[in-house]
């Protein structure tokens, strides 16, 4: 005996779903399917009304209903929409088919992803092992003279750019004495047994980010992202029975064939 399985936008009236308590209509699922259908992805798409159609409805259903969660959760936050390109083939496979789905058709999705990940931490066994810290680095002018009074009469157009250095490349002695006065002031004259020395220092820019470490940021960002939206389904998402989630073991169409 056959068993036919009604398909799942033809389910439970005219809702989806449900967010927040709030019903989501079913026209957003058949408009959505729709696009697909005249799109110009149609000829690679499953043939209407087999186990694959029905599998396909359920995922854009997913879609949907986290594209609405996220457009509560963002009006709720006070955010703004967040026009962006979509995210490129790694980012997508972080983030899960429906999530990056989501992500890439919706600027409420993109608010939300943005808000999420600003407070994602790179979890400390993503980073490799920490190099001892480098010693600050200074923008530092500096002359070095025969006699005190050349010395002390020295204006910063007789020093010279040494670029940015740490203190302790210089003399110990001038070294000491840029340490005890505010950045920008000469410190000096100080003798050595090279002479006398003046300098003046500034703190030197911090070195442009390397760009595997934002690489690594953006990814903790996506998979915090991810969990978040696992929870918030779980507790502000219900399913209509034919529309429950494509990997769920107890819905027909769920299995596999050997």
């Amino acid at each position: 005996m056959t068993h036919t399985h009604p398909h799942p936008a033809q389910v439970h009236g005219s809702a989806i779903g449900t967010v927040d308590g709030h019903a989501v209509p079913r026209d957003l699922l058949d408009a959505r399917l729709r696009d697909l259908r005249e799109g110009p992805l149609s000829a690679a798409l499953p043939t209407p009304d087999s186990s694959e159609d029905r599998q396909m409805a359920r995922w854009v259903t997913q879609v949907v209903l986290t594209e609405v969660l996220c457009e509560h959760e963002a009006l709720a936050r006070g955010l703004a929409p967040v026009e962006g390109p979509a995210l490129d083939r790694l980012a997508a496979v972080e983030l899960g088919s429906i999530n990056a789905s989501a992500y890439n058709g919706s600027p409420w999705v993109r608010a939300v992803h943005r808000s999420v990940a600003a407070s994602a931490r790179v979890p400390s066994a993503w980073s490799p092992t920490s190099p001892e810290p480098s010693p600050p680095l200074h923008l530092v002018r500096h002359a070095l003279f025969a006699d005190e009074r050349a010395a002390a009469s020295a204006t910063a157009d007789d020093l010279e750019h040494l670029g940015a250095i740490s203190l302790d490349s210089l003399p110990s002695a001038i070294a000491g004495a840029l340490r005890s006065v505010p950045y920008g002031t000469p410190a000096g004259p100080v003798r050595d047994p090279l002479g006398w020395h003046v300098a003046v220092a500034r703190p030197a820019p911090a070195p442009a980010r390397d760009p595997s470490d934002a690489a690594l940021v953006a990814a903790a960002g996506r998979r915090a992202f991810a969990r978040w939206l696992d929870v918030q389904r779980a507790a502000r998402v219900e399913l209509v029975p034919g529309l429950e989630h494509p990997g769920d073991p107890r819905q027909p169409d769920n299995h596999h064939k050997h």
